[in-house]
Formats: C-alpha cells, sequence, structure tokens
C-alpha cells in the first residue's frame, strides 16, 4: 500500500511539473498582448517620448507623438509605467503656471489640439490645476479657429479656407470629450458640424471615398478648380476621419440630433474603404483606389487606423458585426506584411512619413507625390495606430 501512494504521489509531483512548465511558457514575452509588446519596445528604446524617433534632438510638440503616447497610457491598468510615460512627456512641455513649451497659439493648427487630449486625461486623473490652465489655452484656440464661410476649420492659418480631413481627428473628438467633461453641450454641436461638413466637402460621389482636403477659394493648383476638391484618396487621411468618428461617439449623446447622421456618415464610409480593400493581403493601399498602380505600395498606418475604427465601431454597434471579424483578418494581415519582431524590439514598416497639401516648396496632391514621400520605420502615427487596434482588438 505505501508503495502504491509513493506511485500515486509521484504522479501528482509529474502533473504539477507539467501545469507549472505549462502556465511559464503562457507568461513568456511572446505570448504577451501586441499591445504591450510594441508599447514595451517603444520604452525600451526612448526613455522619454520628447525626442522619440528624432535625430537633432530637439524637442517638438508633435501631434503624433501625442498620439503614441495617449496610446501607450490606454495600458495603464495593466501597469502603472504606461501611464508615467505619458505623464513624462506632458510634463516636459507643461509649466507650473500652466505654460505650453512650443506653442504658439497664433499658428491656429489644428494638429497641436491633439497634444490637449491628454492635458484632459491628466487633469481628470491628477486634478492638478497646471493642466486645466494649459488645456485652457487650447481652448481659447478652437474658440478662435478661423473658419470657412460656412463655419468649418481651417486646417491651419498658413493654409486659409483650407479643410483637411486630418483636422478632423486633431479636433473633433478633443472638442466632444470637453463638451461632456466640462459641461458644454453647445461644443457637441461644433464637433458634429466639422464632422458633417468635412464628409460634405470631401466625399466622392462615385465611390463613396474621400478626398485628402477641400479649398474653399478653388485657387490652389492641387484641387479640382470646380469642386474644390484634392485630386486623390489617400489611406491615412481617411484614417483619421473615421478614427474621429469612432472616438467623437464615445462622448456625443445617442439623443443628439446628429446622433444618426454622424453614424450613418461612418457607415458610408466605412463601406467605401472595404471596397477598395486588397482581396488577397486584406490591406489598404498608400492611394486607396490605385492598387497595382506603379510605386502604389500598402501602407501600415491608415491599414492600423481602418482597422481601430472598424473594431471599435463594430463593437459599440456603430457599424455592423461583420467588421470586427474583417478587423482581426486584417490585423492578422498587419501582423504577416509590416511585424518585424527580434528579441530587443518590435519594427513596423512602411508607414508614410508624413503627406500635406500647398507650403513650400509645394505639394501638388497627385499621385505621383503621395507614393514618392518617404517611407519610416516606427513613424509614430503607425506605432500608435498599431497599439490602439491591438488594444481594440484585445490582441
Amino acid at each position: 500500500m505505501d508503495f502504491l501512494l509513493k506511485i500515486q504521489f509521484l504522479i501528482l509531483l509529474t502533473v504539477i511539473s507539467c501545469q507549472s512548465v505549462s502556465t511559464a511558457d503562457d507568461e513568456k514575452p511572446d505570448k504577451k498582448l501586441w499591445a504591450v509588446k510594441m508599447a514595451d519596445s517603444v520604452i525600451k528604446k526612448h526613455n522619454t517620448l520628447v525626442y522619440y524617433n528624432r535625430t537633432s534632438g530637439k524637442e517638438k510638440l508633435q501631434y503624433d507623438v501625442a498620439m503614441l503616447g495617449m496610446a501607450i497610457d490606454r495600458l495603464g491598468s495593466l501597469d502603472q509605467k504606461y501611464s508615467a510615460y505619458l505623464k513624462n512627456y506632458v510634463d516636459f512641455f507643461i509649466d507650473s503656471a500652466g505654460n505650453v513649451l512650443k506653442y504658439n497659439i497664433e499658428e491656429y493648427n489644428l494638429d497641436r489640439i491633439n497634444f490637449a487630449k491628454n492635458l484632459i486625461t491628466l487633469y481628470k486623473r491628477t486634478g492638478d490645476q497646471k493642466y486645466l490652465l494649459a488645456l485652457q489655452k487650447f481652448v481659447l484656440q478652437i474658440e478662435n479657429q478661423p473658419t470657412t464661410n460656412s463655419g468649418g476649420f481651417w486646417h491651419k492659418k498658413i493654409y486659409p479656407r483650407q479643410m483637411w480631413l486630418d483636422g478632423s481627428y486633431m479636433a473633433d473628438p478633443f472638442i466632444a470629450q470637453y463638451a461632456k467633461e466640462f459641461n458644454k453641450p453647445e461644443w457637441f454641436n461644433m464637433a458634429t458640424s466639422h464632422l458633417i461638413q468635412m464628409y460634405e466637402r470631401t466625399a466622392d460621389t462615385t465611390t463613396g471615398l474621400l478626398f485628402h482636403a477641400w479649398d474653399e477659394s478653388k485657387i490652389q493648383t492641387w484641387c479640382n478648380p470646380q469642386t474644390g476638391q484634392s485630386k486623390e484618396f489617400w489611406g491615412r487621411a481617411i484614417g483619421w476621419y473615421l478614427m474621429a468618428i469612432v472616438d467623437v461617439l464615445d462622448y456625443l449623446p445617442e439623443n443628439h440630433p446628429e446622433y444618426k447622421r454622424i453614424t450613418k456618415i461612418l457607415n458610408k464610409v466605412s463601406e467605401a474603404v472595404l471596397n477598395v480593400r486588397d482581396t488577397e493581403k486584406h490591406l489598404w493601399y498608400q492611394v486607396l483606389n490605385k492598387g497595382g498602380h506603379p510605386g502604389n505600395y500598402l501602407e501600415a498606418s491608415g491599414s492600423c487606423m481602418f482597422i481601430y475604427a472598424f473594431a471599435k465601431g463594430s463593437q459599440n454597434e456603430y457599424l455592423p458585426s461583420e467588421f470586427l471579424k474583417i478587423a482581426n483578418e486584417s490585423f492578422d494581415a498587419i501582423l504577416r506584411e509590416f511585424i518585424i519582431e527580434d528579441d530587443e524590439n518590435i519594427t513596423i514598416t512602411d508607414i508614410c512619413g508624413g503627406c500635406g497639401l500647398g507650403g513650400n516648396p509645394y505639394r501638388d496632391g497627385s499621385y505621383e507625390y503621395y507614393v514618392s514621400e518617404e517611407r519610416v520605420d516606427n513613424d509614430p502615427k503607425g506605432v500608435a495606430a498599431f497599439i490602439l487596434a491591438a488594444i481594440e482588438l484585445k490582441r
């Protein structure tokens, strides 16, 4: 009997040992959420976001780095180091009196507003008045932002009478959140009006896709002189717009008079975007409707933005449920096509560094222009969108 008990005891130890090994394997880094893996890679390479991917060493209040900080902060419930990483970045630019380094309100640049989303987060979290004082400077910018004749925001003061899709993401979720958090219901009207005008000015009646920008004056050489619309469907520009809508809907009351209209626009644009997804790769091109044309390529940041919008939209029932399956399918494609992983870091490739219109040197908005802009590994716009998409999908 003693012998049998010993045998049973040894078998039990073996089972426990095997279970322990299995548990340990599940906790290895390669079993982590992709959002965590990417965030950890960023933090390992950059002890602060202030100088992220900058070789000059000069700090800059960048909208895309602010977005990356926001994305990483959303992992704060798993580990406070992620929230501390955002706070470190914001605190570099904010002094105790709420002054904002590298910010000039007179530029009336909508890109700058993206930074202010993090000020709401930190003020709510800490109650520190410096964040509220700094926040009011961006509120003042919105209140005085130059507008088109119909009330749509100029993208920047240096781009008079121009509305760009990018500005929808920079400003409208901030405006909607400020409306909710600070009991300013009239600001909801501002956010929805801008989203609707942006759609009406840039939508193509044939494809349902959105052109990058609209010039009210119709004098820019990058635009159609009859419509004022720019010439091409740039993927990331529409990505900005779709992310703006699903983020605005986080705050917009369902009984708001424009709620249904905003969700209808989301569905229309999402369907148009899905129609131009590459049928084999399940990803999207830099110029959306010209896959296979010379120089065009599958682009990571716009693809990640679409995945985020589709996942969030479907899970919150703004979009049909099948968009969640589509989002997961395309996220798998992101991992196959763009992610390079080694023992030290994660790299996401094929991110368009940046595209604009006008300026000096002049950007003409042609197909050749969009496909010739530099591609940048680990550009913050792509890294942030990847993290946000992975969080939304719990991948």
